[in-house]
């Protein structure tokens, strides 16, 4: 059977996916330290004008207020055991919003990185790691939502017990890492690294991507990257609204909302056929780039220099490929040294 982003997916070029959930939530009296998730149960109206918020900008798919709702986080506010009930309730809301929306509209349940370190090298182990990921992907289900979509995942063996965990759902799903370090994610791996391992999976994602981790130019800098190793599996980008910068207490992210129209355009065309924002990312923001990708032609791809002209320079020169880079990329680079 069809699921319904897969439906979309065959009837449009693009999706605009939604923007942050902590930078909105922040925005409304979420303090710091404060888990989201438990606003779910305590400010319901808040977290349907985040959804909302998102769906009247123009996204077609928005995340669910579940990122951190796992057993492993949720045990640091002595709610582990409310994670199956906290996914769910997340799920029903965005339920809610979608199903009263004017166009249509995927609930993408949330799914985070546990926040443990996988065995040899830490305590989690893979049979634990599906348990938790299971335990949240059914709560997602039975709230309603259309996909899985785990995110800003680093280590390749949590992204894998998350495939596995959502096979036991029985879900359709979407997953993104965060390479936030020199174009690798923490625990290393390349954009050629993830797309060798998605193929590789007994339940691979519809769509697959990157989330977060520097400024929109490294993101797209590593979605060339996907692009490059010949996936036709759809590409997810999924970047920050420019970069973090502290002001009058606050985290503030200087990304204009016609920086990210300008980077949703050049996400299209570096091969992303879904895109939104993360960090920092806002409606106003959302509003610009689902305007820009309904006026603007789809161009070429544009070459790294382009990127950085129109987005900013790259935090770092290498990104993370080295001797094993695709060849467009490594000869734009040497272009640019």
């Amino acid at each position: 059977m069809t699921s319904p982003l897969e439906t979309l997916l065959e009837t449009r070029d693009w999706l605009l996916a939604d923007g942050a959930t902590g930078t909105n939530l922040f925005n409304m009296g979420l303090s710091s330290g404060e888990p989201p998730e438990l606003w779910n149960v305590s400010e319901p109206a808040k977290i349907t004008t985040l959804y909302k918020s998102a769906v009247d900008a123009g996204s077609d798919i928005f995340l669910t207020n579940s990122f951190g709702g796992n057993a492993a986080r949720l045990k640091l506010h002595n709610a582990a055991n409310r994670a199956r009930e906290l996914s769910r309730i997340s799920a029903e809301i965005g339920r809610n919003v979608a199903d009263r929306a004017d166009h249509k509209v995927i609930v993408a349940g949330s799914v985070g990185p546990t926040g443990e370190i996988m065995a040899p090298l830490g305590q989690l182990t893979h049979e634990l790691a599906v348990e938790i990921f299971h335990e949240q992907a059914e709560g997602l289900k039975e709230g309603g939502a259309d996909v899985l979509w785990v995110e800003t995942i680093s280590a390749p063996e949590e992204y894998i017990a998350a495939a596995e965990a959502f096979a036991l759902a029985d879900m359709p799903w979407c997953g993104t890492m965060s390479f936030d370090t020199a174009g690798r994610t923490m625990m290393g791996v390349t954009s050629a690294a993830m797309v060798t391992m998605v193929e590789k999976l007994a339940n691979p994602p519809l769509a697959f991507g990157a989330n977060c981790g520097v400024g929109s130019s490294d993101l797209l800098r590593t979605i060339q990257g996907f692009a490059a190793q010949g996936t036709e599996r759809p590409i997810i980008a999924k970047g920050n609204a420019g970069i973090p910068k502290y002001v009058d207490g606050h985290i503030h992210y200087d990304g204009t909302p016609e920086l990210m129209a300008d980077y949703a355009l050049l996400a299209r065309d570096s091969g992303a056929r879904i895109i939104g924002g993360c960090c920092g990312t806002m409606p106003e923001h959302l509003r610009k780039m689902r305007e820009a990708l309904e006026t603007q032609p789809k161009g070429e791809k544009p070459s790294l220099e382009e990127i950085t002209s129109r987005l900013g320079a790259f935090s770092s020169a290498s990104d993370g490929l080295g001797d094993d880079e695709p060849t467009s990329t490594r000869t734009n680079r040497r272009r640019r040294s």
